[in-house]
């Protein structure tokens, strides 16, 4: 498939727009071999993939400070964007931000590009964002990890990830040798913290079923203290050296929360000559980046994906769209940890039975994952 894209200035950000898409084939092979190729695809029965029929609907996004191409949650909501783009036909259009300061025009940029759905993705555009959906009240939003204030044109989308993330400790501290596992994030909010309660409290679930002490390093969320390296910038120098502290204090299971510091953490782990592992977050980032596979038990993920590509099908083929809040959860698949992959032959079945019951338990609510 080659896909050419168009990119055009409105209000000075730079918006890129999906453009046509081509499906064809290319011969890199020598010229005698392609006799035997067309006799093992018949003509007769050579399928030609079809795009899907195209929508009169545009549905847009403006990124967190980084790119669509972050590996993490700004990337997640892309991949939304282009699976409604390649199954429902819809347009789409993008602004990066490079800092805070390009929060409001870039919503701008798509308020004058008459967007139909507007998305703007993390914690730290829903001020410009609220301001946005005020001034524009025929206009429909979407805050990714933030909320509306009053604002019926704005639907907040949130996740329980303490949830994913209570299964992702238990694992961790079923899996550690040392029994000490730790956390850290890119900033002290909410959206972060809550994947590191989790975490901690599964840890310690193991630890109270067991009678096995493990040692959470990096967050104590009754004191709301812990260690954070202050943005979301990808593979932050600040944050290998929180990783490589904690693994210098025993620690061989890391969940750094904020992007992609994988491959840091990864780096932390190696210059230490230890066996650590790590856990993804946002994505399954063992599957969505196999350099980082070796290294990776498995992910909390937050699947933002999903959700854009549901928001944007019920508005763009059904006509709903309202300002209530999406809440992604383990019972309606917005969260759960990933497959375990080349550690799955290492962790025990009764292990795995155990997350099971515990992710039924949560569902259910007879299991509290922040306490």
């Amino acid at each position: 498939m080659e896909k050419l894209q168009r990119n055009f200035l409105i209000g000075g950000a730079v918006v890129v727009a999906a453009g046509l898409v081509i499906w064809g084939t290319t011969s890199s092979g020598p010229a005698e071999n392609q006799g035997a190729a067309d006799e093992a695809v018949p003509e007769e029965v050579a399928v030609q993939e079809e795009a899907a029929p195209e929508l009169d609907f545009l549905a847009c996004a403006v990124s967190d400070e980084a790119s669509f191409q972050d590996n993490s949650f700004n990337e997640a909501v892309y991949d939304g964007l282009l699976q409604a783009e390649s199954e429902l036909g819809v347009q789409i259009a993008e602004a990066e931000s490079n800092s805070a300061e390009d929060f409001a025009p870039n919503l701008q940029a798509m308020v004058d590009a008459s967007c139909d759905v507007i998305i703007a993705v993390g914690f730290n555009l829903v001020a410009d964002v609220n301001v946005a959906a005020a001034a524009n009240p025929d206009m429909s939003f979407v805050t990714v990890d933030g909320w509306s204030e009053g604002n019926d044109n704005l639907k907040p989308v949130g996740y329980k990830m303490n949830q994913s993330s209570y299964l992702a400790g238990y694992l961790a501290a079923a899996y550690s040798t040392t029994k000490v596992v730790g956390t850290y994030g890119g900033l002290q909010i909410d959206a972060v913290t809550d994947f590191m309660s989790g975490f901690y409290y599964g840890a310690k679930a193991y630890e109270t079923e067991t009678g096995t002490a493990v040692t959470v390093l990096g967050w104590d969320p009754a004191a709301a203290e812990g260690q954070f390296w202050g943005g979301f910038a990808p593979n932050d120098a600040v944050g290998k050296s929180i990783a490589a502290s904690m693994l210098e204090q025993g620690a061989d299971v890391l969940f750094p929360v904020g992007g992609d510091q994988f491959g840091a953490g990864i780096e932390a782990i190696k210059e230490a000559g230890d066996n650590g592992v790590m856990i993804g977050v946002d994505k399954d980032i063992a599957l969505t980046s196999p350099e980082y596979a070796d290294y990776i038990l498995t992910s909390a993920e937050k699947r933002m994906g999903a959700a854009t590509f549901d928001i944007i099908e019920d508005y763009a083929v059904n006509g709903n769209f309202s300002g209530d809040y999406y809440m992604g959860d383990l019972a309606n698949e917005g969260t759960d940890i990933s497959p375990f992959y080349a550690f799955d032959d290492q962790i025990d079945q009764a292990i795995k039975d155990r997350l099971a019951e515990l992710k039924a338990g949560i569902i259910d609510g007879s299991v509290d994952p922040l306490a």
